[in-house]
């Protein structure tokens, strides 16, 4: 499994958010790097996109959700900023999605 994962539950459907494009970058002095990209399961996760280990750092994750919703949503995409100091543990960052609000966690 990948030292950071992700998972997408559409809150108006009441299911998971399947085939969402992902990607996960992290920032350095010169920007923003792409680390991975993955589309969700059918079970609206993405648990296997990394095949490095992690740094410590400033990362974000950015879901395309417009396509998901038929470009019918307010938010054509959503970006999640996190920091990671400890690359001992495990990160999982879910996104709770409707098509005019989201919300998300630090997941277990």
């Amino acid at each position: 499994m990948s030292p950071i994962t992700t998972h997408v539950l559409d809150t108006a459907k009441g299911c998971p958010a399947a085939n969402i494009a992902v990607s996960l970058e992290i920032l350095d002095a010169n920007g923003w790097h792409l680390v991975a990209k993955g589309t969700t399961d059918n079970d609206g996760r993405i648990m296997d996109w990394m095949k490095s280990k992690i740094v410590k750092g400033e990362y974000r994750i950015n879901f395309e959700t417009a396509t998901y919703h038929d470009n019918k949503g307010f938010f054509p995409s959503v970006t999640i900023n996190f920091i990671i100091e400890n690359t001992k543990q495990h990160y999982h960052v879910p996104l709770l999605l409707s098509p005019f609000s989201f919300s998300t966690y630090r997941g277990s």
